[in-house]
């Protein structure tokens, strides 16, 4: 391995703030558009220049037709010039800039996407330290808005591998964008003033998502998302424990006949697994953690069970998921006592791991560990011969048409965490493996035409927005959602 060095933003999981341990891994920002813009570190004009530059061969490929990516767009572009020194804007460029992006809110004909670029403005708009007055300035109620656009999203209605087996997977999903939003932007009473209790709505869907993986892995995050908002109570209310509810749940993965598809063959273990590590962190949030670690039966040795079955490409992806649940509920050191070891062992797998075999399993693997070795202040374990296969198998996945049109899945991971770690130019110089051309000119340049066949575009968009927003003043690195919470274990 050839070492490197690396100006990363955390220097190890004690420095980590609240937002990374509820939304450490690149699934929540990539996928569901939640906890973007992680890790400020200022304005970088290369940076800048890149973001720019991705969105305009974007636009040569025609994927602007689409109102999600036009909504990015703009989105970065005001984000970009808020946060550069060197450029002021003045109000009345502001709201009309301003518009432009609700525009594109209001345009996009999905009621699922259309609350998540809703939520994605807010979450901006709050880390920029811009209140939510400018967003009702122009007379738009953006908040009633995606609150009445909730309510049309139906179930099953999600066009991927899984669909017809998500029940109310995206509606539960939505509304944890929704709380952390609101949360971020200080209107979180909207959600519980009025005729109609959204939290309490929210949390009776996780009874119509059937299927123990999703109900778990989209479960937890909104009982995170619950808990940062300061409604606890309203999880285990004497009534109903949600928390032991899904966690059941989860014990009867066997007899629902709700198996999940995935893009990849995945072992038992897998699909066992996923879910209980995010409902780990969840467990991290409530009051009562240590209650909810043996209910139904021992759930860090039933972690630690999985973790040793799964296979070692899996492992890649569930590391950090299981390092963030233990350091969250304060039992790291008892469960892996020699971390340095497992964290060795964990990231110098790439070399038997291939990551242009497949767009998912093996596409999104080093990502991952690249992610792990961050958070966990062991970046010395990622050298730059790991870096450079990553950054060069892109080219590989044409060898089938499911991975050709889901290439911008593993490339936007990709493009997240170098940018975190300092090192997305490897992204923008030419390469031998594309040619001569950069990593990025080749991908864009592979879409199809206005991106029609590529249905997971959108986590590139998100990559980029999160790109941006780390262009803001340190600063301003936490809401006000974040900075008053406090895990129970650290008490």
């Amino acid at each position: 391995m050839t070492a490197t060095a690396f100006e990363v933003p955390v220097t190890g999981l004690s420095g980590l703030p609240t937002e990374t341990r509820v939304l450490a891994t690149p699934w929540s920002r990539m996928v569901r558009g939640i906890g973007l813009g992680q890790h400020p570190t200022g304005y970088d004009p290369a940076s800048a220049a890149r973001i720019r530059r991705t969105f305009a061969l974007l636009a040569e490929r025609g994927v602007e037709r689409g109102p999600y990516a036009r909504f990015s767009r703009l989105l970065a572009e005001l984000v970009l010039d808020l946060t550069d020194p060197d450029r002021a804007v003045a109000p009345a460029e502001l709201r009309r800039r301003l518009d432009a992006v609700l525009a594109g809110v209001h345009d996009e004909p999905n009621p699922y996407f259309a609350v998540t670029a809703g939520c994605v403005l807010m979450d901006a708009f709050a880390k920029l330290g811009l209140g939510p007055e400018l967003l009702a300035a122009g007379g738009d109620d953006l908040a009633g808005h995606l609150l009445a656009t909730v309510d049309t999203i139906e179930p099953d209605r999600a066009k991927d591998e899984n669909a017809g087996r998500h029940g109310h997977y995206e509606k539960l999903s939505a509304y944890t964008a929704v709380f952390l939003a609101f949360g971020h932007l200080d209107v979180a009473d909207r959600l519980v003033t009025g005729s109609r209790h959204r939290v309490l709505e929210a949390l009776d869907l996780l009874d119509e998502v059937p299927a123990p993986f999703f109900r778990g892995r989209g479960g937890a995050t909104l009982l995170s998302a619950t808990a940062l908002l300061g409604h606890r109570n309203l999880v285990a209310d004497g009534r109903r424990d949600r928390v032991k509810e899904v966690l059941d749940h989860l014990d009867r993965a066997d007899g629902t006949g709700a198996v999940p598809a995935f893009p990849q063959p995945m072992s038992e273990a897998f699909v066992r697994i996923y879910p209980l590590l995010t409902m780990l962190t969840a467990v991290a949030t409530t009051a009562r953690p240590q209650e909810y670690l043996t209910h139904g039966r021992d759930r860090l040795a039933e972690a630690a069970d999985l973790m040793a079955r799964i296979t070692p490409v899996e492992r890649t992806h569930m590391g950090l998921y299981y390092l963030m649940a233990l350091h969250n509920l304060g039992r790291l050191r008892d469960q892996l006592p020699d971390l340095d070891a497992f964290l060795a062992g964990l990231v110098s797998s790439w070399t038997g791991i291939d990551p242009g075999a497949n767009y998912f399993l093996n596409g999104i693997s080093y990502a991952y560990l690249v992610q792990t070795a961050m958070v966990t202040g062991r970046m010395d374990l990622i050298g730059t011969d790991m870096l450079a296969r990553l950054v060069d198998c892109f080219p590989d996945l044409d060898r089938s048409d499911d991975d050709r049109v889901n290439r911008p899945y593993p490339f936007a991971y990709t493009l997240n965490v170098l940018g975190e770690i300092g090192a997305a130019h490897l992204l923008f110089e030419p390469r031998d493996a594309y040619g001569g051309r950069t990593a990025t000119a080749w991908v864009v340049g592979r879409l199809s035409e206005g991106g029609r066949e590529e249905h997971r575009l959108y986590m590139l968009h998100h990559a980029l927005i999160s790109y941006a927003l780390r262009q803001r003043d340190p600063r301003l690195r936490d809401t006000a959602l974040l900075t008053g919470f406090r895990f129970p274990s650290a008490r």
